[in-house]
């Protein structure tokens, strides 16, 4: 998929930052090729538009599409998998590094419900609170409302599948 200057994008690194310009560059002795121009809040970089899928860059979810996270949001939690609880916050920190919307979703759910069942290790609770932060984000651009809307329509959701589900 190709981006347009003006888009929001979501990087696995970065986080949100928009295109401001494509433009052939060329660095060092390499061969000039397109670059996507992203602005983030502290830093521009630019990105071989050839290589867009392999660094994880994607669009910020649409308005349409947050119906289907809502549902998402309050689904029933999938329990943590407790036989390796050493090994859980790495990769619940590897899931979430690839930005991918709806393993955000997944793992604020299933983490804020573990919290409330037995509270978390610092990795996790840290994890928790990072994921929390970068869903906010993205979904208070998508639904183009501020932050705090957008963390609280979360935690909303969040306190309706916590009273659905079992302690």
């Amino acid at each position: 998929m190709e981006f347009k200057v003006g888009d929001f994008v979501v990087h696995p690194v970065y986080r949100m930052g928009h295109i401001t310009a494509i433009e052939k560059k060329q660095f060092a002795e390499l061969e000039p090729c397109l670059y996507y121009q992203i602005a983030f809040p502290r830093r521009t970089i630019w990105i071989p538009v050839e290589v867009q899928d392999t660094v994880g860059l994607r669009l910020v979810v649409t308005k349409s599409d947050l119906d289907q996270y809502r549902d998402l949001l309050k689904s029933p939690p999938v329990p943590l998998n407790s036989n390796h609880p050493r090994r859980r916050p790495m990769d619940l920190a590897r899931l979430v590094q690839r930005g991918s919307f709806p393993v955000m979703c997944e793992v604020v759910r299933d983490l804020t419900l573990s919290d409330r069942r037995k509270p978390l290790g610092i990795t996790a609770k840290t994890i928790l609170r990072k994921t929390q932060q970068r869903l906010c984000q993205e979904w208070a651009i998508a639904a183009e409302i501020s932050v705090a809307e957008a963390t609280q329509e979360i935690d909303t959701l969040l306190r309706a599948t916590q009273e659905a589900s079992p302690k």
